[in-house]
Order: structure tokens, then C-alpha cells, then sequence
């Protein structure tokens, strides 16, 4: 009697001792709501924004709201815990890092990457029968001829207005807005579908924005009007890359109507799409946001297709700081 109660004694340690499959997740300082901030309505981000608050509300983390936003803003409110999450450039937080450009006179120190997502493109789309009749090719074209253009992009406080900004002033070294004004043009601010309309109605000449590698925006202005999509010259895209991080990608032969297939690939500004979030978040937080994000990446790849080329490879950025929670789930992944 006394050995059966050794025994099973000796049991029940044993048993203790195993490690337990499944544990839970230590939810010490988790919020009760998730703030995600997202993108201008009409494009990936917003759409985008929307799937990942309903994922990770199914997924049985915090109740999550998406909201619409800018990548500068996003930061900002990342930074001063008015969001907690949200869409932006990796470049762009570099800047903030910085104190440069847009965050000039401001410190940022509670924004961090939580993961780079897809790769991000800079498109200018030029209305044919404009550019045609400027024998417009590219984007030093405009700028050697002086060009008197009606211009739109993002509104200020966006990624895309950043990068645009950006790209004037350390690639070509000129403020954008002042200089078209000067020669003749206008610019203007508006929404992707906002800035699509004005082009397809005539309302605009060139039409500049980031966005993904396989874009309905862009499909949905090629199916209203005859447009080019103008590249960036290698040099002005090496000076922005100093500066910022930013890298060159090409707009292959084929995804869109207006790049056939047996076009030359045409040169743009690439970024990543990633998500910065508060770096005071718990990491154990952190850590199921980017489990759930790559358990449900065929879900999130349905509402946009870019997600697709989220890798382990990519998710964490080399320049910019990511989130400890972050580094602890993609170096398992790994």
C-alpha cells in the first residue's frame, strides 16, 4: 500500500515536471481595445486595414477597430498612444527616427516597426494624350522641360506625399509645390478614387501616389482613360536612398495595360508597407499579433493581393528598429 502511494507520488511529480503543450499566452498589461490605423479610403491599406482588425478580432485577441489614417499621422499617433497600431513606410519611420522631413522638431521614440508587409511603389501616372503632346517619357522629362502641369497626390500627412516631397527635394533638389506653382501648374490633394476621377475627367494631367505592386487603383484609372506611367531616373532614386533608405523597384511588363508585356520595366521608388505600433505594447501582445498575422496570411493575401510576398526574409527591416515581440516571433519562424 504504502509503495502504490510512492508510486503514484512519484507519478503525479513526474508529470508536473512535463512540459505543458499549449500554455497560455501571458496577457499581463494587454488593453481591452486595439486602435488600428489604417489608410485613405479607395486604397490597399484601408481595405487591408479592415481585414486585419476583423482577423485579429476572430482570432481572440483584443477587440481591434480599424480607423482611416496617413503614414506620417500614423507615427505620430503611434508615438502619443492616440493609435496603437497602423500602416506606414519603413522609410518614412526612419525619417521620424531622424527627427527629418515631416517629424522636424519632433521626438519619436515610442513608434517602432511591428513588420514590414509588401513592397511599396511610387507610381506617376500621366494622362497619353498630355504627355504625347509634351513628349513626356519620364519624370526628368517634366523637370528639364519645365513643365506647366495640373498635379495631384495625397494629401499631406500621407506615405505617398511624403515620398513624393522626398523625392523632389533630395533627388531633384526643389520643393515640389512651389516649383510647379512657379512654372505654371497647379497642385492638388486628393483621395485615390478623388485623384482617379480628376484624371479620367480631365481635370488633371499627372497623378502621383504609393501604393502595391499589383494596385486596383491603378487598374481602375487604366479601364477610364489612355495613361503612361513615368519612371524615375537611377540618380535621383540613388539620392532619395541615401537619404531615407528607400530603395529602386521595377514596375514590370504585363501587370498593367499600360506597361505590355515586351515594354521596358519602368523605374520607381520602393519602400516596404509595414505596420508600426506603440513600443511600449507588451511583447507577449506584439508577439500574437505577428503569429496571427502569418497564420492567416492567405485570409489577408484574399483582401489584398501583395501580402503575398510577406517572408520571414522581410518582415524584420535592417535599418529601423522592430518591436522585441516581433524579433522574438519572426527569428522563430525562422
Amino acid at each position: 500500500m504504502k509503495l502504490s502511494r510512492v508510486l503514484i507520488l512519484v507519478l503525479a511529480l513526474s508529470l508536473i515536471a512535463l512540459p505543458v503543450s499549449g500554455a497560455e499566452v501571458d496577457k499581463t498589461g494587454w488593453p481591452g481595445q486595439l486602435r488600428f490605423m489604417a489608410g485613405p479610403p479607395g486604397g490597399n491599406w484601408f481595405a487591408l486595414g479592415t481585414a486585419l482588425s476583423e482577423m485579429w478580432t476572430g482570432a481572440g485577441l483584443p477587440q481591434t477597430t480599424s480607423s482611416s489614417g496617413g503614414g506620417v499621422s500614423n507615427i505620430l499617433n503611434a508615438h502619443a498612444r492616440r493609435g496603437d497600431l497602423g500602416f506606414s513606410v519603413t522609410s518614412l519611420l526612419g525619417a521620424a527616427l531622424k527627427g527629418e522631413a515631416d517629424f522636424k522638431g519632433r521626438v519619436v521614440d515610442n513608434a517602432v516597426i511591428m513588420c514590414n508587409l509588401y513592397t511599396q511603389y511610387t507610381y506617376f501616372i500621366m494622362r497619353k494624350d498630355f504627355a504625347e503632346k509634351n513628349k513626356i517619357k519620364s519624370v526628368e522629362d517634366i523637370i528639364d522641360k519645365k513643365l506647366a502641369m495640373r498635379f495631384a497626390t495625397l494629401k499631406p500627412g500621407t506615405s505617398s506625399e511624403f515620398v513624393i516631397k522626398a523625392l523632389f527635394e533630395k533627388g531633384y533638389g526643389f520643393d515640389y509645390k512651389k516649383t510647379f506653382q512657379e512654372w505654371g501648374g497647379s497642385v492638388e490633394y486628393a483621395s485615390y478614387d478623388g485623384g482617379a476621377d480628376l484624371l479620367a475627367d480631365n481635370h488633371l494631367d499627372c497623378f502621383a501616389f504609393s501604393v502595391g505592386k499589383i494596385a486596383s487603383v491603378v487598374m481602375n484609372i487604366e479601364s477610364q482613360l489612355d495613361v503612361v506611367l513615368l519612371p524615375v531616373g537611377q540618380e535621383a532614386l540613388d539620392k532619395l536612398s541615401d537619404a531615407y533608405g528607400t530603395v529602386t523597384l521595377t514596375i514590370d511588363p504585363g501587370i498593367y495595360k499600360s506597361v505590355p508585356e515586351g515594354a521596358e520595366p519602368v523605374k520607381a521608388v520602393g519602400d516596404y508597407t509595414c505596420i508600426v505600433i506603440r513600443k511600449d505594447l507588451p511583447a507577449s501582445l506584439v508577439y500574437e499579433l505577428n503569429k496571427a498575422i502569418w497564420d492567416h496570411k492567405a485570409e489577408l493575401v484574399a483582401a489584398v493581393k501583395d501580402v503575398d510576398e510577406l517572408t520571414p526574409a522581410i518582415a524584420l527591416p535592417d535599418k529601423v528598429p522592430a518591436h522585441e515581440g516581433s524579433v522574438k516571433f519572426w527569428g522563430e519562424v525562422k
